[in-house]
């Protein structure tokens, strides 16, 4: 049974897949196309198995979808709203990142 996530949980659930850089390399390649699990592994240059234990992650989060191709599965974006999402966070991290206002930034690389 499908329930609809709150806020809050749904925030904490796209923590939780960028949290990894590999499901930010795999939500960023599924933002360009949907794609095979054995084509995304050699693009980002892991194994298979690794790389299914992330996309069962991404798809446990409700983040990617699979859809059987005859026989094999192909995962893309649960939403193409994600897409947006990720290009924006993706944005705001590069003007946050530029702007070194935080005064512990040097001393503790935080900021």
């Amino acid at each position: 049974m499908l329930t609809i996530a709150t806020d809050i949980e749904v925030l904490a659930r796209f923590g939780r897949a960028l949290a990894d850089p590999i499901r930010c390399r795999v939500l960023l390649a599924l933002r360009e196309s949907p794609a095979y699990p054995a084509d995304l592994a050699d693009r980002l240059g892991v194994s298979r198995t690794r790389l299914s234990n992330h996309l069962s992650c991404l798809r446990d989060c409700g983040l990617v979808v699979s859809a059987p191709d005859g026989r094999r599965t192909r995962y893309e974006l649960a939403d193409e709203r994600l897409g947006h999402a990720l290009d924006d966070l993706r944005t705001a991290v590069v003007a946050v990142e530029t702007d070194r206002t935080c005064p512990d930034a040097g001393d503790k690389g935080c900021c």
